[in-house]
């Protein structure tokens, strides 16, 4: 099984104590969020985890804990999404530079091909031009090369639920001729400094440039790192059509992350969040959330 943590959260940026205490006991408790009352019991021992997946855009303070979890067997990779805006869009994220040095410690810590970088989304609009992105690509891909291994890429989605916090930005739809034009330009910069380029959860065929459909949830890496084949590797179903991820599990929980992004689908109310966030019980079997009751609590898969 594997273990995404989390596409819902930055669990590495905010909740590392809970996430922690989550492995020591070996179990954590996930509310189904169009069922509340549905509750999983999901088993978080090393004999039962084939690997961790963390989705991050600022991990500095989960370093310290990666020592416990490596002393704890479990395997683990981090997709850390970098990317060049200001605080318009991503008011809560720490500055790039910085960030950049933490990408670096982190891979020297555990290793590039842990370390997979998105640049994630593409958002282009009058400011943020084809030529931006690429210069901002290349400076990034020249300050990671030697860190990381692959850069994945994906396209602004027009999410009915961010439009509403995205409406005065003046967001450009880009058509497919736009797309390969500045996947090209990545491609070349990414080339240049060693890493591989994919795309996630995209329709556009950009083989001929040398891009490849990837996997943010990869089977292929999860064996490099483990050395174990996995016997489970069929597409999470519960993803995008265009998604390539093999199945896992999610343990994050919706409007529990703080960044404030504009563009984020798993934030309805900044607000929410910040309450969430001060009010998490880093003991509570639930990301910030606790047992009413009144739930159903099963175990997938028995």
């Amino acid at each position: 099984m594997i273990i995404s943590a989390s596409r819902r959260s930055d669990i590495p940026a905010f909740y590392g104590e809970w996430f922690v205490h989550r492995l020591l006991a070996g179990e954590v408790l996930v509310r189904n969020p169009m069922q509340p009352k549905q509750v999983s019991r999901i088993l978080l021992s090393p004999d039962v985890v084939d690997a961790i997946v963390f989705w991050t855009k600022n991990p500095a303070n989960f370093l310290s804990c990666l020592p416990t979890i490596d002393s704890l067997g479990y395997a683990y990779y981090f997709l850390f999404t970098l990317t060049p805006y200001n605080a318009v869009l991503e008011p809560g994220v720490a500055d790039k530079q910085l960030m950049i040095e933490v990408f670096k410690r982190l891979s020297r810590l555990i290793g590039p091909e842990k370390v997979v970088w998105r640049y994630d989304p593409v958002i282009f609009s009058d400011l943020y031009t084809p030529a931006w992105h690429a210069a901002s690509f290349r400076q990034f891909a020249e300050k990671l090369s030697g860190y990381t291994e692959r850069s994945i890429i994906s396209f602004f989605d027009d999410y009915r639920k961010v439009r509403t916090r995205m409406r005065n930005f003046g967001c450009i739809m880009p058509d497919q001729a736009v797309m390969e034009e500045i996947a090209g330009m990545f491609a070349e910069a990414a080339y240049r400094n060693g890493i591989a380029l994919c795309t996630c959860s995209e329709d556009i065929d950009l083989t001929h440039l040398g891009i490849m459909h990837s996997r943010c949830i990869d089977s292929d890496l999860v064996e490099s790192i483990t050395g174990r084949q996995l016997t489970a590797k069929k597409k999470d179903s519960r993803q995008r059509k265009a998604c390539g991820c093999i199945e896992s599990r999610d343990i994050g929980r919706y409007n529990t992350c703080t960044h404030g992004c504009l563009y984020c689908y798993a934030v309805s109310s900044h607000i929410k969040a910040c309450v969430a966030r001060q009010n998490c019980d880093p003991c509570s079997p639930l990301l910030c959330d606790a047992l009413k009751g009144d739930e159903t609590i099963t175990v997938p898969g028995t």
